[in-house]
C-alpha cells in the first residue's frame, strides 16, 4: 500500500490536532509548524519523515541549541515533535518511534532568558527621546535585537558597513569573518534620525571616524556600556527576569524560529555558518535570505502593517 505524501499527513495530523486532540487554532499551528521546522532540517540532510533517526533528531536539537533558541522553546518543540510521530505510528507510516526516549532539555533558572515581544516593546517604549543620547540608544536597541548582533559586533558597527539601498550591513563576526545581515526598515529609520540628530554633529575622536555609535566624547561605545543601557531599560520597564544585551540576541533567534523563519536562514543572520569571506557568503541567495528574516520577524510585521 503506497505511502501518503507529506501534505496529506500533514493536512491529516492538523486536523487530528484540532479534532481529536481539542487544541486551539493557534497551538495546532504552533504544533505543526515546529514540525515544519524539522522536515525543513530533514530535506536539507536528504531524509523524509519516515527516515528521521533518533541521531538526527538530536542534531536538530543541537542546532537549535546552538542558535541560542531558550530551553523553554527546545521543550514545547519537542512535545510538538513527539506529538507528531506518535501520529505517524498511530496512522502507521512508521513502525518505531525515534521520539520515545529523546530527551527534554532541563529548564532552571540559570539557563538564558528570552523576553517576549510585549517586553522588547516596554523597553523600547522606555527610552526617553528627549535625552541627548535617547535617539541614539533607540538605534542601538533596534540594530541589537532587529539584527541579532552580537554586542562586540554592534561596537565596531561602522558607517561604510550600511548600505541603505540594499537593506544590508556587513558585520565583522568571530574570527573577523564578514556577513552580510539584512536590517528593517524600522532600524535604518531609527539609524538615520540618530545620524541627523547626533551623530553627524559629532567631532570622533581618532581612529573613530567610521564608528557608527560613538559615547559622549566621540569615543566608541564598550561593552559594559551596552551593558548597561540594556539593563537600566528592563528596570524601567518592570522586567524582572535575568537581562543581558545577548538575550536581545537570544531572543531574536526564539522569535524568529517561533515565526516560521528556516533555521539556515537563522544560522546565515546570526553567523554560525563558517564564511571565510563576504565574496563567498555572497553566493548565497540573499534575496531569499533578506525575505526569510524581514517576513518572520515580529518588529518588521509590525513596521509593514
Amino acid at each position: 500500500m503506497p505511502q501518503p505524501s507529506i501534505d496529506t499527513i500533514k493536512k491529516r495530523y492538523d486536523t487530528y490536532l484540532r479534532i481529536e486532540k481539542g487544541l486551539s487554532l493557534n497551538t495546532a499551528a504552533s504544533y505543526c509548524r515546529d514540525v515544519e521546522h524539522l522536515l525543513r532540517f530533514a530535506g536539507d540532510n536528504g531524509k523524509s519523515a519516515s527516515d528521521i533517526t533518533r541521531h538526527d533528531l538530536e542534531l536538530f536539537l543541537g542546532t537549535l541549541h546552538d542558535l541560542g533558541i531558550s530551553p523553554r522553546s527546545q521543550a514545547r518543540i519537542i512535545s510538538g515533535i513527539k506529538s507528531f510521530y506518535k501520529f505517524l505510528k498511530m496512522e502507521g507510516v512508521i513502525d518505531d518511534n525515534p521520539t520515545l526516549l529523546l530527551p527534554a532539555p532541563h529548564i532552571g533558572r540559570h539557563l538564558p532568558e528570552v523576553l517576549t515581544l510585549s517586553e522588547i516593546d516596554s523597553m523600547i517604549a522606555c527610552i526617553d527621546l528627549s535625552k541627548p543620547q535617547g535617539q541614539r540608544n533607540r538605534a542601538i536597541f533596534e540594530v541589537l535585537y532587529g539584527c541579532g548582533l552580537r554586542v562586540s559586533e554592534l561596537v565596531e558597527l561602522q558607517l561604510s558597513q550600511i548600505f541603505e539601498q540594499e537593506e544590508y550591513i556587513t558585520v565583522i563576526g568571530k574570527g573577523d569573518k564578514q556577513r552580510l545581515v539584512p536590517i528593517s526598515q524600522e532600524a535604518l529609520e531609527q539609524i538615520n534620525l540618530y545620524r541627523e540628530n547626533t551623530r553627524n554633529n559629532q567631532v570622533a575622536q581618532r581612529g573613530c571616524e567610521d564608528i557608527l555609535f560613538l559615547n559622549r566624547r566621540g569615543g566608541r561605545l564598550t561593552r559594559v556600556m551596552i551593558f548597561y543601557i540594556v539593563k537600566e531599560l528592563c528596570q524601567l520597564a518592570g522586567i524582572r527576569k535575568t537581562v543581558s544585551p545577548h538575550t536581545l540576541r537570544h531572543s531574536f533567534a526564539t522569535h524568529l524560529l517561533e515565526g516560521g523563519a528556516n533555521l539556515r536562514a537563522i544560522q546565515q543572520m546570526l553567523g554560525h555558518e563558517s564564511i571565510a569571506t563576504t565574496e563567498i557568503y555572497v553566493h548565497i541567495d540573499r534575496t531569499t535570505l533578506r525575505q526569510e528574516i524581514l517576513a518572520h520577524h515580529p518588529r518588521n510585521k509590525m513596521h509593514n502593517t
